[in-house]
């Protein structure tokens, strides 16, 4: 029989960009230090933690564990590229809820340097080697371009197409982002702009532009989860819970479909969402509070309509009416969001939980959500993982 599994605690460190941060080691352990003080639980009392970063040598997660104690638990390494934060969670929780631990730590980092991603070895074959060919058979390659962008530009290029929806409506993404990363003192781009300043932004890869790309950051997050019984013994805050997980990868449609927006993970999205609402037997229309993977202004928009918070065709109404903002039906991103808060990719997923939890606890200021229930959590990486999760507040 699954337990029910409660956030006890979270933490994080405000982001910066790359150059400005402490050493990853450094970073973590103070967003592991930062959790377990939310939770006011003890490191020994921890038994198994997960940690996840993409650039880093074998075990970086014990040289950063270590560094908050050596209890000799067991240590696992993730990445799972940008979903590596909730593959960590994932574990976590699995680990939770089945009974196997009574309490786990997820802790995510990243010390990125500056430009656009690329692999770190040259000398044998890419994993995103069939997403790469893929993408060239539907739309071209453009060498000098970050292969990201033109990752997601091209699932924004095909919306277009089939939708006929303006360019400037994946900037008015941007302009959202900004004004709620405003009220985020973690954020690393807290300036507001407007939509002008937005679109004539230079051009990345049409429709995107720089504005419209999330940076390459630095940071670190952490969870503390636990069981019922240990919340209870330990007198732990107990407010968020786990409602519903799930984590898919790719399916045959990714490569098969002729579209980009599936080559970059939509159906993942809509097949991980919809096991969630199934597992928790709600629908999207009951969530308050939604933070998803805009690492472009594109991906937010088809997120939109793969996890259903609005039907398929209808996002840039649901932008024009302000539906994904506060007073509208569903805040998105009220953290900023990666195009704003930031993109430390091993740390984005938990960074996530911890806004989520601010937000279904009644702390996230000057960005709270207003009467927050239900909070959904949505995190993509290409090669690829996504993970939907579902947070309830008691």
């Amino acid at each position: 029989m699954k337990r029910k599994v409660f956030v006890a605690g979270v933490g994080m460190i405000p982001f910066s960009k790359p150059g400005r941060s402490d050493p990853y080691m450094v970073m973590g352990e103070r967003a592991a230090r930062l959790a377990l003080d939310d939770a006011r639980v003890p490191y020994s009392e921890v038994q198994q933690a997960y940690v996840s970063y993409v650039y880093g040598d074998s075990t970086a997660g014990q040289a950063a564990i270590y560094r908050v104690g050596l209890s000799g638990i067991p240590v696992f390494n993730l990445n799972n590229n940008c979903s590596s934060g909730s593959s960590a969670l994932y574990l976590a929780r699995q680990a939770v809820e089945s009974g196997m631990v009574e309490c786990a730590i997820a802790l995510g980092f990243e010390q990125m340097v500056p430009g656009a991603l690329k692999g770190a070895y040259d000398d044998r074959p890419s994993p995103m080697a069939r997403f790469a060919d893929t993408m060239g058979e539907l739309q071209g390659y453009e060498p000098a371009v970050p292969r990201a962008a033109q990752f997601f530009g091209g699932a924004g290029r095909d919306y277009m197409k089939q939708h006929g929806i303006r360019a400037d409506t994946f900037g008015r993404i941007s302009v959202k982002a900004r004004q709620h990363a405003a009220r985020n003192p973690m954020a690393v781009f807290r300036d507001t702009v407007t939509l002008d300043e937005v679109m004539a932004s230079p051009a990345v890869f049409d429709p995107l532009t720089r504005l419209q790309c999330c940076p390459p950051t630095c940071g670190a997050a952490a969870t503390i989860l636990c069981s019922e019984d240990f919340a209870k013994r330990h007198k732990l805050d107990m407010r968020v819970s786990i409602a519903a997980q799930a984590m898919t990868t790719d399916t045959a449609s990714t490569f098969d479909a002729g579209d980009m927006r599936q080559v970059v993970g939509y159906d993942m999205t809509r097949a991980a969402a919809l096991q969630v609402y199934e597992a928790a037997g709600i629908g999207p229309e009951d969530i308050d509070v939604v933070e998803l993977h805009d690492c472009f202004t594109a991906n937010e928009l088809i997120t939109y309509e793969g996890l259903g918070l609005t039907p398929e065709g209808t996002a840039e109404k649901f932008i024009l009416d302000g539906d994904n903002t506060y007073g509208g039906r569903v805040v998105t991103n009220p953290s900023g969001g990666l195009l704003s808060k930031g993109h430390p990719l091993g740390a984005t997923g938990l960074a996530q939980c911890a806004e989520l939890t601010w937000q279904l606890r009644g702390q996230a200021d000057q960005r709270q959500v207003e009467g927050a229930r239900l909070a959904l959590q949505h995190n993509l990486g290409l090669g690829g993982a996504c993970v939907v999760t579902l947070y309830q507040v008691h």
